[in-house]
């Protein structure tokens, strides 16, 4: 009961604010929900369920997001990677580098996604600097073909400096005798980096991938101020959280907003599963 006692504050917030929650979400979407005049609750089965397959918008933004999360994650995981080893390596000022690359991931997103806005303008810096070396120049912001790879811009640029420093701190965990042996049988850096580095940075990459697959899916911040909320041009920045939030907060169908929460729920459970079993460390035996 001691155990139970000092866990007892845990558990209420814990409880309070994320299990109930969860579970009165998973009512609500079972529910046809009325919040104006008092509110109510109607039994509806799996009508909302059903409801997405005929949504052209849910499956627009179901599209998008798996768009975003297959090119981003894979992407800024790489470059986490690249960067903590040229980091971890003997050039001169990584120190220095570390704070400028790091500075991205301390900045409030919202205040960064401002900034993208304006160098995205057709007269903004990006277009200037494209015009300056004689490259074709975007309306970033305007055109359906263009702005969803703008919000993956920024949020690579953006997220990829905070990986960077998890796998920075693994790679300097990996002990260097490990690298010695490797040099006197001859093994030079990129033999080094592959048959070493990355197999003992499997379970930081999945904690990395796992992390990035979660902040993928639950876009909005970037994609909201980038459209002012509708998700547009033509719905190429929509994204299912976005769409969540337009059902639940501007035209009040919690109902449906909540089935739509859990099935992204369900979609994260479910792609987290699979990286898991993907990463799995081969059981040692004696």
């Amino acid at each position: 009961m001691t155990g139970y006692f000092f866990m007892g504050p845990a558990i209420f917030v814990i409880g309070i604010f994320i299990l109930i929650p969860i579970f009165y979400a998973i009512f609500l979407s079972f529910n046809k929900v009325e919040l104006l005049g008092g509110t109510s609750y109607q039994f509806t089965g799996l009508d909302n369920f059903l409801r997405m397959e005929v949504d052209s918008r849910a499956l627009i933004s179901l599209k998008n997001t798996a768009e975003y999360v297959a090119i981003v994650v894979p992407i800024q995981t790489f470059l986490a990677l690249i960067l903590a080893a040229v980091l971890n390596s003997d050039i001169k000022g990584k120190n220095l580098f570390r704070i400028i690359f790091f500075l991205p991931t301390v900045t409030s997103s919202a205040v960064l996604t401002l900034i993208f806005m304006w160098m995205y303008n057709p007269d903004g810096l990006i277009n200037h600097v494209l015009a300056f070396v004689n490259l074709p120049t975007y309306n970033w912001l305007a055109d359906p073909a263009i702005a969803l790879k703008s919000i993956m811009i920024m949020n690579i640029w953006a997220t990829a400096p905070f990986f960077m420093i998890i796998y920075l701190a693994a790679m300097q965990d990996i002990s260097d005798s490990i690298y010695e042996a490797a040099t006197i049988d001859g093994a030079n850096w990129w033999q080094k980096f592959f048959k070493i580095t990355i197999p003992m940075l499997k379970p930081v990459t999945f904690f990395v991938v796992v992390m990035s697959v979660i902040g993928t899916f639950q876009l909005f911040d970037q994609s909201y101020i980038f459209s002012g909320g509708s998700g547009g041009p033509n719905n190429s920045t929509l994204t299912i959280v976005l769409l969540i939030y337009q059902y639940a907060f501007k035209l009040l169908d919690m109902g449906y907003a909540s089935a739509l929460a859990v099935v992204l729920a369900i979609i994260i459970l479910v792609v987290t599963i699979i990286q898991r079993k993907f990463f799995a460390e081969e059981k040692l035996h004696d």
